[in-house]
C-alpha cells in the first residue's frame, strides 16, 4: 500500500496524451455543462431517493468503466450498427438542470434525499459543477458529490461548504496496479481523502468489486490495512460489477480491455460491506 502522502501534488495534476484536459485551467461558461444523462428516483447514490446527475468528462481510463460514454469531456456522435447516429452528451444551462432537479423536491423532502452529482467526474466541469451546487444549497436541497478524487484540491475545496456528502471512489491501493488499470496513480486520491476528513466532511468509501482485479485478496487487504489507518472510521460501500456494462462498449464501438465475467453473489457483497463496517 502507498500512502505517499508529502509527495508533490503538483506533480500529478496532469496526464499525458490526454485530450480532456485534467482539470479547467481557461475562461469557461460557469453557466453551461455537458452531462449524459440524468437518473430520477435513484436509491443507490446517497440517502433517501435523489436524483443523480451524470456529467462528462474523466481523468481516469478504468478498465472496467460502466460508462465509457462518459469519459471524454466533449460532445460526441457515433454511428450504430443500423447507420443512425446517436449524440452521446448535450449541454445544459445552470437554470435548465435546476428546475428538473427541483420537480422532485416533495420527495427528497420525505425520504431525506437530495442531488447527487456524478460521472465521469463531475470535478471536470468544476465551475459549472460549483454553480450548480450553490443553487441547490440555497434551496436546502441535500447535495452529494460522488468523485475519484483524482482533481486539483482547489477544486474540491472549493465545492466542500456546498457538498453535503462525498461519495469517494477508492479502487486499488497498490499504485503500480492502479496505474495499470485506471491510467493514473493513487496519491492525489489519497491525499485529497485525507484533506477532507479533515475538514470533517462527511464522506463514504466507495470501491467497485471487479472480478480480479479489486476483488483480490491482497487489494481488500491492503483496503482494510488503510481503513485502520485513517484518523477516523468512514463507511464503506461496495459497488458490484456490472456485466450489463459491456452493452455499451458493443453499441458504441469501443473496446473491451478487460474479459467480463459474472459479478459476485448479493450475499458475499452483504458479507463484505458488514466485514468492513465493523472494523
Amino acid at each position: 500500500m502507498c500512502l505517499r502522502q508529502n509527495q508533490d501534488i503538483n506533480k500529478l495534476l496532469f496526464v499525458p496524451g490526454k485530450d480532456h484536459g485534467l482539470f479547467e485551467r481557461q475562461d469557461v461558461i460557469k453557466d453551461e455543462g455537458i452531462i449524459f444523462d440524468i437518473k430520477r428516483y435513484a436509491i443507490h447514490d446517497g440517502p433517501g431517493i435523489r436524483t443523480t446527475i451524470f456529467l462528462k468528462g474523466c481523468p481516469l481510463s478504468c478498465r472496467w468503466c460502466h460508462n465509457p460514454e462518459s469519459r471524454s469531456s466533449q460532445l460526441e456522435k457515433v454511428i450504430l450498427s443500423n447507420n443512425i447516429k446517436e449524440a452521446i452528451g448535450r449541454k445544459i444551462t445552470v437554470s435548465e438542470l435546476f428546475n428538473t432537479i427541483k420537480k422532485d423536491i416533495i420527495f427528497y423532502d420525505e425520504s431525506g434525499g437530495g442531488v447527487t452529482f456524478s460521472g465521469g467526474e463531475p470535478l471536470m466541469q468544476s465551475d459549472f459543477l460549483y454553480s450548480i451546487l450553490k443553487l441547490c444549497k440555497e434551496e436546502g436541497i441535500h447535495t452529494t458529490v460522488d468523485t475519484s478524487g483524482y482533481a486539483d484540491w482547489a477544486l474540491i475545496e472549493k465545492i466542500v461548504p456546498l457538498s453535503d456528502l462525498f461519495l469517494y471512489d477508492i479502487k486499488l491501493l497498490d499504485e503500480k496496479e492502479h496505474i495499470k488499470y485506471t491510467g493514473v496513480g493513487n496519491a492525489l486520491i489519497i491525499n485529497n481523502l485525507l484533506k477532507l476528513i479533515d475538514l470533517n466532511k462527511k464522506i463514504i468509501l466507495r470501491m467497485p468489486i471487479i472480478p480480479a482485479i479489486t476483488n483480490t485478496e491482497k487489494n481488500l487487504s491492503q483496503f482494510k490495512d488503510f481503513i485502520k489507518s485513517l484518523p477516523v472510521r468512514l463507511p464503506v460501500e461496495f459497488l458490484n460489477f456490472n456485466i450489463f456494462a459491456t452493452e455499451k462498449y458493443h453499441r458504441f464501438h469501443l473496446p473491451l480491455t478487460i474479459k467480463y465475467t459474472d459479478p459476485i453473489s448479493d450475499d458475499r457483497l452483504n458479507a463484505l460491506m458488514t466485514e468492513f463496517n465493523n472494523i
